[in-house]
């Protein structure tokens, strides 16, 4: 290919990385902060408390600057919510999945009120990435089957416990349901392609790696790491994954983003029509 070939697919490249960048700017910056901020704490308060005070900093910053707006700050307020009711629930004395072993002020039962906006970052990369990239999404399933998969989804990270792990069939029947939906971005002029199955994984994945992170520098553990620091079993990346599809589920309700989702006739009971409606 000549070098006039070559500058298009160049371009578009350096505006997709340009424009990933872009839509990381919350979880990047909360990550460095993660990485920056010493295990001791700083300015006489401890490592959860100044991080928290970050998160929150940052959020406020990027609403002043217009990057996020009202409704944005809502969904990520949402996510806030449901990732601490999860913290919560798997860090208890009862189940005891994970533990935040630091002192802090902000401590809730346990959970430090940083640890939600760890998912709040997930909310944050979706809404900017949407945006971003002119994204669109076709063949949705309707939007009363997507939200009973998400809670079922979410319901399951609690109900695992005590009924089975029924993550691979919801998994199974999530695949099912989006199988046909593709994802349409725009990085500069030309529009791509790709399966939102493989983009919900791929995203899973990249958190994964963050928690790896997280738990090399003592944030949280394990159990199999309170001796030595492990890797994060590489099962954590399909429950991530499963995380991500709900927190898209929650993104798409946005009005301003169902409008450009291309949805098939919807066979949704007469009772639900109206809650549509």
């Amino acid at each position: 290919m000549s070098a006039e070939g070559w500058r298009v697919p160049a371009l578009e490249l350096w505006h997709f990385t340009r424009k990933e960048a872009q839509a990381c700017v919350f979880a990047g910056l909360f990550f460095l902060a993660v990485f920056l901020v010493p295990r001791g704490g700083g300015l006489g308060l401890p490592r959860y408390d100044l991080l928290l005070i970050i998160a929150l900093g940052l959020q406020w910053i990027l609403w002043r600057l217009g990057l996020e707006s009202a409704d944005e700050i809502k969904a990520i307020a949402a996510f806030h919510l449901l990732g601490l009711a999860l913290e919560l629930f798997k860090t208890s004395s009862a189940i005891g999945s994970w533990s935040y072993p630091e002192p802090a002020f902000t401590k809730l039962f346990g959970v430090p009120l940083f640890s939600g906006f760890m998912y709040a970052a997930v909310g944050s990369y979706i809404i900017q990435a949407w945006r971003l990239f002119d994204l669109r999404i076709l063949h949705h399933p309707p939007y009363w089957m997507a939200a009973l998969v998400a809670a079922a989804l979410y319901l399951n990270f609690f109900t695992q416990h005590f009924i089975g792990d029924w993550r691979w069939h919801l998994a199974a029947l999530a695949l099912g349901l989006y199988a046909r939906s593709t994802v349409v971005f725009r990085p500069w002029q030309r529009d791509l392609r790709m399966p939102l199955p493989l983009a919900l994984v791929l995203i899973g994945f990249f958190i994964w790696l963050a928690e790896n992170l997280g738990t090399f520098l003592g944030l949280w553990r394990y159990p199999n790491q309170l001796g030595a620091w492990a890797t994060v079993h590489v099962s954590k990346w399909s429950a991530w994954s499963l995380l991500v599809l709900m927190s898209f589920t929650l993104v798409v309700q946005l009005k301003h983003i169902k409008a450009r989702i291309h949805v098939p006739a919807d066979p949704a009971p007469g009772w639900l029509q109206g809650v549509r409606d």
